[in-house]
């Protein structure tokens, strides 16, 4: 049986996260502006979400304190936001459980079969390869004035016939 990553990309189940949330937890979030992680911990605080980094090697990000691991957040959080390696994914699949997280999101590339079954048995919603901001920005933010999802973002246009 191969793994079926479709069912963690689910248009409704993302939206419904999205609408949900107020707190997000960015583990691997970087303070260097030219990181993924930092541009997206970036629009999600413009765009009224409380951002909490999870960073060892960074004392604060965004004016939040940064804590060495996801057990270390005194608050809850709604989402689990990965920006690391699919290896490290079933560790920190333990420790969104252990919180009690509302919902795994692995960002691009960030793909572990074993980390999503960890996360589901614990009663997570599972998001996987796919992009918090991007998704926000389609279903919730600037992407979506068209009124209609086209499942496909892209810079180019086609001629009308």
């Amino acid at each position: 049986m191969t793994f079926d990553l479709a069912r963690y990309q689910d248009p409704l189940t993302i939206q419904r996260v999205l609408l949900d949330a107020k707190t997000i937890a960015v583990v691997g979030l970087s303070g260097n502006p030219l990181r993924a992680s930092n541009f997206v911990g970036f629009y999600l605080q413009r765009h009224g979400y409380r951002v909490i980094p999870v960073n060892p090697r960074e004392p604060e990000i965004f004016g939040e304190r940064s804590y060495a691991s996801l057990r270390d957040v005194p608050v809850a959080v709604d989402i689990v936001d990965v920006f690391r390696a699919p290896a490290a994914l079933p560790e920190i699949a333990r420790d969104a459980v252990a919180i009690g997280a509302k919902c795994l999101w692995c960002q691009f590339t960030v793909i572990n079969e074993e980390g999503a079954r960890i996360a589901e048995a614990g009663g997570l919603t599972v998001i996987m390869d796919r992009c918090l901001k991007v998704e926000h920005a389609r279903y919730a933010g600037r992407m979506h004035w068209l009124g209609f999802n086209t499942q496909r973002i892209t810079a180019v246009r086609g001629g009308l016939q």
